[in-house]
């Protein structure tokens, strides 16, 4: 079932979106089983959110990619994100 992840950064930049992308995504490609992406601006600070093809695709990446890549690197967001979750019961696209 897909799964949509979204993370509100307050005060979040573009600059710092970037600095964090190009360390979890260096090949500029989506990971493996994640289906979409998106970030942008909003009111107060950055928002990003990606569908995934199932709950344990996404807990695979963050286990196996993006925590392992978010040590060390310096410039990115500064707090955890907030964080919202849900199997969806509709996805679709053009």
């Amino acid at each position: 079932m897909p799964f949509l992840m979204t993370h509100f950064y307050p005060g979040g930049t573009q600059e710092q979106y970037k600095i964090i992308l190009d360390a979890v995504h260096p090949d500029g490609r989506l990971p493996v089983g994640q289906l979409s992406s998106a970030a942008g601006p909003c009111e107060g600070g950055w928002l990003i959110s990606a569908v995934w093809e199932s709950r344990e695709a996404f807990e695979t990446f963050v286990v196996g990619r993006l925590i392992p890549a978010l040590s060390g690197v310096t410039g990115g967001f500064t707090a955890a994100p907030e964080e919202h979750l849900a199997e969806l019961t509709l996805y679709q696209t053009a």
